[in-house]
């Protein structure tokens, strides 16, 4: 039986190979290393969200209770508007801007309590959502 010869590389052609290999592996590694370690530009300088407009002593919760109206994360901005009656009153009111749009953000007062309602769209050019709410 005869054995028909393949044809190889020569040696110095497989070592070189072999070092091409390796060489373009660690040049992907330091490029995914470089990234990871990096925060891409628009993060980087984006401020805190509400950081500037909301204390540090404020404490988020899902949902407030105003007598027999109840304002929820996720009501849209009229009807959240809709549902504050004529006792609370409006202490400061401020605008920056969001990811996604204009974030709103109001301070009221009512009987001795501050609350802070957050609005902004979830979605571009959505509506304005109540997206935190913080008792004082």
């Amino acid at each position: 039986m005869i054995e028909a010869t393949r044809t190889r590389l020569s040696f110095t052609g497989e070592w070189l190979t072999a070092a091409l290999f390796l060489a373009a592996t660690l040049v992907v590694a330091v490029l995914v290393v470089r990234e990871l370690r990096t925060a891409p530009p628009a993060l980087a300088s984006e401020p805190a969200p509400t950081a500037t407009t909301v204390p540090p002593d404020a404490v988020s919760v899902p949902t407030l209770m105003l007598g027999t109206n109840e304002i929820r994360v996720g009501d849209l901005e009229a009807d959240a508007l809709a549902r504050l009656d004529a006792s609370v009153t409006l202490v400061k009111q401020s605008t920056e801007r969001g990811p996604l749009g204009a974030r709103t953000v109001r301070s009221y007062q009512l009987s001795g309590t501050s609350f802070i309602l957050v609005f902004e769209p979830f979605e571009r050019r959505g509506t304005p959502r109540v997206a935190a709410i913080y008792l004082r």
